[in-house]
């Protein structure tokens, strides 16, 4: 993607935030964001030079706010709290979150509101369009005060420091000595959690769709019908999530040779309620999903950093760096993620046993007992939905005091954030499984056919390498094509 993202003073959109940091997009700063930069810059600069004590211009930090910075030790106390707060532990995180929380620091110090000076966001910009991503560790962040260590990580490699200082080195991008509030700046933000929950409701949003087409898979594999989706009847408790996963169920179903098979003369009343309730489900999971896109579009439309330079020409402290309201979302995402994947393995359970799946073998088996046919697939699903309910355990109920109690009540949400990533992961996993059983589920309703686009998925599940009806054969690589097929939405668009 060659088209460069322009930040402006206004933020940024959430489209962005995925070029940027899954598509790699070149950023460019405009000129009216650097002219609010520059005008801000002045301000800190007046306040450097007086008298009074300004918090992170000319004193220490949190607990240390109290002391007195002389002018002859302010490059070194920025310089300093880099340094020390760059204290991260564990895995890597993964490049498109770094380069996420890069980009979203970027667009909040174009706002003309945190004081920097232009040189640092020239080259914060030119570090993301070099491809320079700095080393950022799993644990470090409490989602209060801003991400601070994740960022700290960042900021270190714009001084030319730590892992990062060689690749700075090549790409001849000149390393920047911070001066007062620069380095305060450049980490007092939500931008890691903020880039992680965009992403994932980008995710989201593809797997939702993808839900609906499995659970489609499972209504004709199931011998359900088609009917409780009709729109008469989602009009009667009017939320749009649940209109939308029926309006999705019933064109996915669309002439379906195998639904219209039993609907006449069919002596069941009513479909389980994996079946039956998928649109209640699905659709709660959206409107969950659409609140959290509130969320995140406001922080996305923010300026976050303490203190600020205010319009009036003030500098003001502000709690605005806590992450309370990205964490809530973050976990709420990963409750209805975690349910999305309770109801798919439902659906896939019932494939498999004879006492209600109308007429199909154990377990979808070629040859029961000498075959155990998907027996096993259902396992792994079954412990990938147990982990998506272990992370929906919310983290942002938690909160364990810090920087000698200045901060004494934080929002996890950066821990919120990691573990609903993991959650859509598993969940992609979770809607594979279940299309590789209603596949064969399909296949073995033979000669009845399947409706236009869930025969599109069968076949697409085919073409990529998964096999249909047989005897047992090796299985994991195929639950992994088909997990490929979903995580990247070539299922979903095989369908059209």
């Amino acid at each position: 993607m060659n088209t460069p993202i322009t930040i402006n003073s206004s933020g940024v959109t959430a489209a962005d935030v995925c070029a940027v940091a899954r598509y790699r997009a070149p950023v460019a700063v405009s000129a009216s964001a650097l002219d609010a930069v520059a005008a801000s810059r002045l301000i800190i600069e007046q306040l450097a030079a007086g008298d009074i004590p300004s918090y992170g211009i000319s004193t220490g930090f949190g607990a240390l706010a109290q002391r007195h910075i002389p002018l002859e030790s302010r490059v070194q106390l920025q310089r300093s709290l880099i340094r020390s707060h760059a204290a991260g532990m564990g895995p890597l995180v993964e490049e498109e979150v770094v380069r996420a929380l890069m980009f979203l620091r970027l667009k909040t110090l174009c706002s003309g509101h945190t004081g920097v000076r232009p040189v640092v966001v020239e080259t914060l910009a030119a570090m993301l369009n070099a491809g320079i991503v700095p080393p950022v560790r799993e644990f470090g962040s409490l989602g209060c005060s801003g991400d601070l260590a994740p960022l700290s990580h960042v900021a270190l490699a714009l001084m030319g420091e730590g892992e990062a200082a060689d690749a700075m080195r090549a790409a001849g991008i000149a390393p920047v000595e911070l001066r007062e509030k620069e380095g305060l700046a450049l980490i007092n933000g939500t931008d890691g959690m903020l880039g992680m929950l965009v992403m994932a409701l980008a995710d989201l949003d593809m797997l939702m769709r993808t839900a609906d087409l499995t659970a489609a898979m499972s209504v004709e594999g199931l011998l359900g019908t088609d009917q409780v989706f009709r729109a008469e009847l989602q009009a009667l408790r009017p939320h749009p999530g649940q209109a939308m996963s029926a309006a999705n169920l019933t064109s996915f179903l669309h002439g379906s040779p195998i639904v219209a098979s039993h609907r006449e003369g069919d002596t069941r009343v009513q479909d389980a309620y994996s079946l039956r309730c998928t649109p209640q489900v699905h659709g709660a999971a959206r409107d969950t999903f659409s609140y959290a896109a509130v969320v995140a579009d406001r922080e996305l439309a923010s300026s976050i950093d303490n203190p600020v330079v205010l319009p009036n020409g003030s500098v003001s402290s502000n709690g605005n760096f806590h992450g309370a309201p990205v964490a809530y979302v973050l976990d709420f995402c990963a409750i209805a993620v975690a349910d999305v994947a309770s109801i798919c393995e439902r659906r896939t359970d019932r494939h498999l046993d004879r006492a209600r799946n109308h007429g199909l073998p154990p377990f979808l088996a070629d040859d029961p007992g000498v075959d155990s046919g998907l027996m096993i697939a259902q396992y792994t699903q079954a412990a990938l939905v147990h982990e998506c309910k272990r992370l929906a355990q919310p983290s942002s109920v938690d909160s364990i005091p810090s920087s000698a109690m200045q901060e004494d009540h934080v929002s996890m949400g950066w821990s919120a954030a990691r573990k609903l990533r993991t959650a859509v992961d598993n969940l992609a996993r979770v809607i594979a499984v279940e299309a590789v059983t209603a596949a064969r589920s399909i296949e073995l309703r033979s000669p009845l056919t399947p409706a236009s686009s869930t025969g599109r998925a069968v076949a697409a599940l085919r073409a990529a390498g998964v096999g249909g009806p047989g005897s047992d054969r090796h299985l994991s690589p195929e639950l992994e094509i088909a997990a490929r097929l979903v995580r990247t939405g070539e299922l979903i668009a095989a369908v059209g």
